[in-house]
């Protein structure tokens, strides 16, 4: 059954409280305080580690990373559905722990000096470090954090509202000490490192400054820059704290080098292409294959003055995909969604769109252990066995590839209108309809990056020569939130990011309860048991080959409902920068991390822009 979601609201416990609490629902009692938690195993680095391995210990301080994006911003509070915030949000807000790039998930010590878990974590308790200072200079305290929770589970963004209204009570065992007490009866693994990557506001600046609202004033944070100046949806800067509390701990050395962190905004890509050649920002993360092998022929890059590097990673691809919204009508049936694939030619488009680069996403996990393959068997077989009665029966007898037929498009064609035709479409006036009541289908590809336009249009014209009427609309940013947001749209083209330990944060993109609320990731809509079963269980596993089956289950599940047509991926970052920076030889398994480059003194002024 899916895991059932405590929604009492929980109040301040006495210390008398707490024990009697505990000791009726059966929780144990914390463990010593540590330094960090991993969510299977124990962390790579010991209580007594100096700096992490994928950065520079003695990196210069100083300098400037400008970087860019495209469209606007019209909000700096990051916790809200409202607005379009500006990009750099994690350079002003901490967590009370903090996570590292080079393992699955651990977390070790930032605002929280220990983190206490029992061994069935039933609960988490941090100690606050006594140094740790907000902005204004004020410290941060157990009544920033109950303020912290209260309000993101009551007025945040509806992940924070789904993860955190699972505590059950809170309770401050002394000054620096805060407690969460979560469900005994539906234990949830991952709970004490969601509570840790909470992040922690100030409860006297939000006294006076209404939480819930769009601001274009910067608001008080504690991380290692503050909001320098805003030019309202056209650039942000951001200037490193110099007095920043956190600034001597082991898992801060060697980050957060640059004096000041700026983003320019810019119509497009094409336009913010041209700002980079001309030397107006520093860096680019290149996700076009056609740009990387055509768009870098100027003559800073020929000479050396840009460098274009190549980072192999070992993360999940995620899901970069066209994404059906099945709460249209038309999208209900999945051999409907499945025969529509199969106008996607991904061959030609590779060929000709995108210099042959790519490859075929065939799992929400690929490039990564957690990727499924072949047939369901052993453990993840087992796992969906209870469920065959409502599964696809391919999903047990058949691999998983993403739709296609062998012999190219005319065949994939001929193959969608048999299955439309099984499903009840037929061709009237030359136009797909549904037998039964006569609806078209005729529907529209809601974009915000005109870079997918040309990927988008190709689909649209292999779906003309089964009758179906599919139009292409590009619209700017806010519109594109919004309508995001709310689900006003027949078909997007979306990315899910994932990461090496997938949780609750599944349910906040496939769950049964996201689907009905506005502002989640579960953009097709996905309203089946199965999944919120399997991600119910996927936070419950203890060891990691346990939880490797489940993910590998859930990913067949959602495969197999046809709810998105995956796309394509790269198993690299590339970048593109001018060449003023240094950055540390070791990549961790996340890919680069840019918090880590420094600005080489005196090479900035040695480039000619």
């Amino acid at each position: 059954m899916p895991a059932r979601r405590s929604r009492r609201t929980a109040g301040a416990l006495t210390a008398a409280g707490l024990f009697a609490a505990l000791t009726l629902a059966g929780a144990e009692a914390p463990a010593a305080p540590a330094h960090g938690i991993a969510m299977h195993g124990a962390p790579k680095y010991g209580p007594d580690f100096e700096h992490l391995d994928y950065v520079n210990p003695d990196a210069p301080k100083g300098g400037a990373l400008r970087r860019a994006a495209t469209g606007t911003f019209d909000n700096l509070n990051p916790f809200i559905i409202k607005g379009v915030v500006a990009h750099g949000r994690h350079l002003v807000f901490e967590s009370l722990l903090k996570r590292t790039w080079d393992e699955p998930f651990s977390l070790y010590g930032l605002i929280a000096e220990t983190v206490d878990v029992p061994d069935d974590r039933s609960s988490v308790t941090f100690t606050l470090r006594p140094e740790a200072r907000f902005h204004d200079g004020s410290p941060i305290t157990v009544d920033d954090v109950i303020f912290s929770w209260e309000t993101l589970k009551e007025q945040g963004r509806p992940n924070h509202r789904l993860y955190y209204n699972k505590v059950r009570a809170i309770e401050r065992p002394d000054a620096r000490t805060v407690r969460f007490l979560f469900d005994t009866e539906t234990p949830d693994r991952e709970l004490p490192l969601i509570l840790g990557l909470m992040p922690i506001v100030s409860k006297a600046y939000y006294s006076h400054v209404t939480f819930e609202e769009t601001t274009l004033t910067p608001p008080l944070g504690s991380g290692p820059y503050r909001i320098e100046s805003v030019d309202a949806g056209r650039g942000i800067v951001y200037r490193r704290d110099s007095d920043y509390w956190g600034r001597h701990l082991p898992i801060n050395r060697g980050l957060n080098n640059f004096d000041r962190i700026s983003y320019d905004y810019y119509r497009d890509d094409e336009v913010m292409m041209e700002a980079f050649r001309a030397g107006e920002y520093d860096l680019r993360q290149e996700r076009s294959a056609t740009r990387w092998a055509t768009g870098y022929d100027f003559p800073a890059a020929e000479d050396g003055r840009v460098k274009l590097e190549l980072l192999p990673h070992g993360r999940p691809s995620g899901m970069f995909a066209m994404v059906f919204n099945t709460r249209r009508p038309m999208f209900a049936d999945r051999a409907v969604r499945y025969a529509l694939s199969l106008a996607f030619d991904f061959d030609w488009i590779n060929r000709n769109l995108l210099q042959g680069a790519y490859v075929r996403t065939n799992s929400i996990f690929d490039n990564s252990e957690l990727g499924s393959r072949g047939l369901p068997e052993g453990g993840e077989l087992a796992l969906l066995e209870p469920h065959r009665a409502s599964l696809p029966p391919e999903l047990f007898d058949t691999a998983y590839h993403a739709p296609v037929v062998e012999g190219g498009l005319r065949k994939n064609l001929a193959a969608a209108r048999r299955l439309l035709a099984e499903a009840g479409w037929s061709i009237e006036d030359g136009a797909l309809q549904r037998t039964s009541d006569g609806l078209p289908m005729a529907f529209e590809v809601l974009l915000v990056n005109p870079g997918n336009e040309k990927i988008a249009l190709n689909f649209t014209r292999s779906l003309e020569r089964l009758g179906v009427e599919a139009k292409v609309r590009t619209v700017d940013t806010a519109q594109y939130q919004y309508r995001r947001n709310v689900y006003d749209f027949d078909m997007i083209i979306y990315r899910w990011g994932m990461s090496l330990s997938p949780g609750n944060e599944q349910a906040f993109y496939w769950g049964v309860e996201a689907a009905g609320q506005e502002g989640t990731r579960n953009y097709p809509g996905i309203e089946d048991p199965v999944v919120d079963d399997l991600i119910a269980q996927m936070t419950e596993a203890r060891e990691r080959s346990d939880f490797v089956d489940v993910v590998r289950a859930m990913d067949r599940v959602l495969l197999w409902g046809h709810y998105m047509i995956p796309l394509y991926h790269l198993n690299d970052d590339r970048f593109a920068y001018w060449d003023k920076f240094g950055r540390p030889a070791f990549t961790p398994v996340y890919g680069a991390v840019l918090d880590a480059w420094w600005e080489e003194p005196g090479r900035a002024e040695a480039l000619d822009r």
